[in-house]
């Protein structure tokens, strides 16, 4: 109500200056007619103001506010694979059978361009990696998992995150994968459908990881090529990654 109240009091003291200051100017001029053909001509030009603030002035403030949005979500995701997102991701390739068909297409470079990432993505999205949740280190994963889950939860808490739904349904199959395995207390010895579910449950979560860890660092290079460096010399799916520059 008070802000209501500040802006009814704003209008009616801007209709108020612009009827005082007519006012003056006939006082001045006595000019009735003079007055009332600018202020037609003001009447005039109100539609297509309304037309230049509405859909070109809005949009462009808009999409300044989705750049700066944007680059809040990328300061998040890029915590997420420095505190969790990379590790995950190694513990993850410990169930695929063939990792060097995921990694084929996950060695970025500096000289990657946009079509290249999405490309790679894309491939990623629709790949179907044989995972199977016997041939890894599930216990070790659940810990992982664990440890992290105040960190995660912080992530979702977030209201940022409502604005990239793409990184909020890698954070909601991260945090299934979780549970299923948190409500088991023994997953050595599971039945042959239950391996089945997790496998399932964690290919969702693996492929997940993978597109949105390829939208990351096509964002570093675009705008922190330092960062992007050492990410990419560190990529968990390189065999031959190294920190150290050679």
């Amino acid at each position: 109500m008070k802000n209501i109240s500040w802006k009814i009091w704003v209008a009616l003291s801007l209709i108020s200056l612009t009827i005082a200051l007519h006012f003056v100017h006939y006082l001045v001029f006595r000019d009735a007619h003079h007055v009332f053909i600018y202020l037609l001509g003001d009447i005039a030009f109100l539609p297509l103001e309304v037309l230049l603030v509405t859909f070109v002035i809005e949009r462009l403030l808009n999409e300044r506010e989705k750049q700066t949005m944007l680059k809040k979500l990328n300061i998040l995701i890029g915590t997420f694979y420095i505190e969790a997102g990379t590790i995950l991701i190694r513990h993850c390739s410990g169930f695929v059978s063939d990792i060097s068909e995921m990694s084929r297409h996950m060695l970025v470079s500096s000289k990657w361009s946009d079509k290249d990432f999405a490309n790679a993505k894309n491939i990623i999205l629709n790949s179907a990696p044989d995972i199977d949740s016997r041939r890894g280190d599930l216990e070790s994963l659940r810990n992982f998992l664990e440890s992290k889950k105040p960190f995660l939860l912080s992530l979702l808490a977030n209201p940022n995150m409502l604005e990239h739904d793409a990184f909020t349904d890698l954070l909601w199959a991260v945090f299934h994968l979780d549970e299923e395995l948190s409500f088991r207390s023994d997953l050595k010895n599971l039945l042959s459908t239950d391996y089945q579910r997790l496998s399932g449950d964690m290919k969702r979560a693996y492929t997940q990881l993978l597109a949105e860890w390829l939208a990351y660092m096509k964002h570093l290079k675009s705008d922190y090529p330092y960062l992007f460096s050492l990410a990419a010399r560190t990529n968990p799916l390189d065999a031959n990654a190294d920190p150290v520059v050679k």
